[in-house]
């Protein structure tokens, strides 16, 4: 299938201010760490995972896509070096039969074994998709269908059930790797790997009842189903997605928008991210308003990475407007907010003291709780060190933001985001300025050497109420989500944008939160000397939240005094917010007390 849009050439925009922090700060604290990336590797040479049936199998997958994406948007020689080192190491490990994994044969196909095989594959195919070296990627090639026939003789019908391959979720985890089957198959064109994925289609995901066929009746929510993992639930559905892909056959791609559908229904929070009990679907939309005790794990990283990660894939299959808006909110909040930026410790349950931090936070709290709580999927190295699932998944997020703010369609390009700093594609340069998310206002110049026509599809956030959209000289309205203008373009053509963020309330059981464009607001205690539990009451003029718009400080995006009847509250940006979560009184909330 074709897709409505399109990556562009590796490099070709280069971004100014936060999504371009954010990617170049983990590929520089995280994706160049090479010490790091051998422990990964030694994990397999070891069998390391065979002691405690764990998943350390899983951290070279998840961290080489999000390294291979970052190089998409920031293609650096020194890191390109290092993934391919990496993936050098990981296939020495492969033994005569095929296996990589960090099981051994009598192990096999158990606990977390079929989430680690599956994760060499997602390592392994996206360093394919940037591999320069076209001898190595023969290679590569030859190893991963070496590892996938292992498994085509060993899994499916009359021989071992997918769903009997792990004894957690269903084996819910072990269905997930139908996505980087669905993409082997792609590349290889070898039909039992097609036949393969169908088998694992068919076996429904997990043993209580087939997912696909309870999405497609649309009777239950996804907290009602008979396995509530997230973050595995989602990769089951994309690899659904990639067989629609492959096939055409709508019938995927219509089962997949209406589970993505049920999910922000029921289980998506304000931040962007699913899950208030641990990393489950458990009807956050409504749950999210609730106070946790102490250290009570909610809105894990992995989940809003791969929340980003499905609407991503349908937003390039589809070019429907809500899935970029979905993929802004969850970065802009829930991912922004887990980035580590001072490098602080973590406290980790497994060692019950704080341990040095790892990049990225696992999880995000609503309700008058602090950041820094837990290192999700904490597993130790035997050389030293540990690491953990959503310190890996990270970078994915970080890179995926800004390589969605402008794409290519089959007749020209759409900007999806407006991040500051140019673009360059064929002989055109689009150079973006403005405030998108402090102002709403963006102006586009267009560059070229002579007249050049294609269509400039233009994104109209669902959140702007009023938007002003003037192209050269001349007004046009929304369709959809987007703005079309196909013509012929000329040298220093101009386009304004002024999409009128506002300050506004969501009210739910009784809380209330702030939100300005799509940024969530919050309260810090680190920053204000008030009792931040305490209700208050916002007050009003001509029907508008009165407040007062401040410099941000301190990295900030947003900084607002808000007026209540109380006194004055300061709101300043969720991912903002907490970041000194070693300190006394680190405390944050989106969710507040108020009195009407």
């Amino acid at each position: 299938m074709k897709n409505a849009y399109t990556y562009l050439a590796n490099g070709s925009a280069k971004y100014e201010g936060i999504a371009h922090k954010n990617a170049t700060f983990i590929m520089n604290e995280q994706l160049k760490d090479r010490a790091l990336w051998k422990k990964f590797i030694n994990a397999f040479r070891e069998k390391a995972d065979i002691h405690d049936n764990g998943w350390r199998g899983e951290y070279f997958g998840k961290m080489m896509r999000g390294a291979c994406l970052t190089y998409r948007y920031l293609p650096d020689v020194e890191l390109y070096d290092i993934l391919y080192d990496t993936v050098k190491g990981l296939l020495e490990t492969q033994e005569e039969d095929g296996r990589i994994t960090t099981y051994t044969k009598e192990t096999e196909f158990h606990g977390w074994d079929m989430w680690t095989r599956k994760y060499v594959m997602v390592g392994c195919l996206y360093f394919y998709g940037i591999c320069k070296d076209e001898g190595f990627k023969e290679k590569l090639l030859d190893a991963l269908q070496r590892h996938a026939d292992y498994l085509v003789a060993n899994i499916g019908e009359g021989k071992i059930s997918i769903l009997d391959t792990s004894h957690w979720y269903g084996g819910l985890n072990s269905s997930s790797i139908l996505e980087p089957i669905v993409e082997l198959y792609k590349l290889t064109k070898q039909s039992e790997y097609l036949h393969f994925a169908e088998y694992i289609l068919n076996a429904g995901g997990c043993k209580g009842g087939n997912l696909l066929q309870l999405a497609e009746e649309g009777n239950l929510y996804p907290y009602q189903y008979p396995e509530v993992k997230a973050y595995e639930m989602m990769s089951y559905f994309e690899g659904a997605l990639a067989y629609y892909e492959v096939t055409g056959n709508a019938r995927y791609l219509n089962i997949v928008e209406k589970f993505v559908s049920a999910v922000r229904e029921s289980d998506v929070t304000v931040i962007g991210c699913s899950g208030c009990t641990h990393e489950l679907f458990d009807n956050s939309t409504l749950k999210q308003t609730e106070e946790t005790a102490d250290k009570a794990v909610m809105q894990e990283t992995c989940v809003t990475v791969t929340w980003m990660r499905l609407q991503e894939r349908l937003l390039r299959l589809t070019g429907k407007e809500i899935y970029a808006d979905g993929i802004e909110r969850s970065a802009y909040n829930a991912l922004y907010g887990s980035l580590n930026v001072y490098g602080n410790p973590q406290y980790c349950a497994e060692e019950q003291a704080l341990v040095d931090g790892v990049p990225f936070d696992s999880y995000s709290p609503l309700v008058f709780q602090p950041r820094g709580i837990g290192i999700g999927g904490y597993k130790k190295f035997s050389e030293g060190g540990y690491y953990g699932c959503c310190a890996c998944i990270g970078a994915a997020g970080t890179a995926l933001f800004p390589l969605i703010g402008v794409m290519q369609t089959e007749t020209g390009l759409v900007l999806n985001g407006y991040h500051n700093g140019m673009v360059e594609w064929q002989d055109v340069r689009i150079t973006v300025a403005g405030d998108y998310v402090g102002e709403g206002n963006v102006r586009l110049t267009l560059s070229m050497k002579q007249p050049t026509s294609f269509t400039l599809r233009l994104r109209v956030p669902t959140w702007s109420k009023k938007p002003e959209i003037s192209i050269c000289g001349d007004n046009y309205t929304a369709q959809d989500g987007y703005v079309d203008v196909e013509r012929e373009w000329r040298d220093g053509d101009e386009i304004a944008l002024a999409f009128h963020p506002a300050l506004e309330r969501v009210d739910l059981n009784g809380k209330t939160a702030f939100i300005y464009g799509n940024v969530v607001l919050a309260r810090d205690e680190q920053k204000e000397t008030a009792d931040i539990t305490a209700p208050f009451t916002p007050i009003e003029e001509k029907g508008k939240l009165a407040a007062e718009k401040l410099m941000p400080e301190q990295g900030e995006m947003l900084r607002f005094i808000l007026k209540t009847e109380e006194g004055d509250v300061l709101l300043t940006d969720y991912a903002y917010c907490g970041k000194h979560w070693d300190r006394d009184n680190a405390r944050i909330s989106v969710w507040m007390n108020t009195k009407k």
